[in-house]
């Protein structure tokens, strides 16, 4: 993401009436408005990968997987976020076609220039959804997926997964090998191939 320096501060209200009317989606900050910035073929693919697997996944349930245009809301943290993939299971949610304030998994897919935030920042601030159970990060120039998980003790535990692992999404209940969100992604030559 970028920052967009010509806007002046926003109210959350005022916010939720201006973005609509954009062409490019941002998201709000305390009060900062940050304009989204384009992904990558292999972002893409990678995030088409699991909204397939868990899009198929869930069908039977009710639960609900949305791709990067539905924002989620941390009302705590005064903050609204486009993650990659978003997970709600909560009838809340239902209340809203715009908004996810009650997620069960989120996950961003990497890029070099927001990986330091989305590891940092965001993750703070993502931490203080009630019903955030998961919260997943996907390299994109390499393969390696980190999910974070919050055990019984409200405390956040790493799992780090590679090539030859299989992900366990224990939020939604499915498993899949890690090559499958990796399916179809070629990297630059630099970095390997796949």
């Amino acid at each position: 993401m970028i920052a967009s320096p010509q806007l002046q501060w926003m109210s959350p209200q005022e916010y939720l009436e201006w973005e609509p009317m954009q062409q490019l989606r941002h998201e709000y900050i305390d009060g900062e408005v940050f304009a989204m910035t384009g992904g990558t073929k292999p972002h893409n693919r990678i995030a088409l990968n699991l909204v397939t697997a868990l899009d198929s996944h869930l069908a039977q349930s009710s639960c609900e997987v949305y791709i990067s245009d539905v924002k989620v809301q941390v009302a705590t943290a005064n903050s609204y976020y486009y993650p990659d993939v978003v997970v709600t299971c909560d009838p809340r949610d239902r209340e809203s076609n715009s908004i996810i304030q009650h997620p069960c998994l989120i996950v961003e897919v990497l890029s070099p220039s927001t990986e330091a935030y989305d590891r940092g920042g965001k993750f703070a601030r993502y931490r203080q959804l009630e019903t955030l159970q998961e919260y997943v990060l996907i390299d994109s120039e390499q393969i390696g997926v980190d999910c974070f998980r919050r055990n019984e003790q409200g405390l956040w535990v790493l799992y780090p997964y590679a090539t030859e692992d299989t992900i366990n999404l224990a939020s939604v209940g499915l498993s899949l090998p890690v090559t499958a969100l990796y399916r179809q992604v070629k990297f630059d030559a630099k970095e390997g191939e796949n």
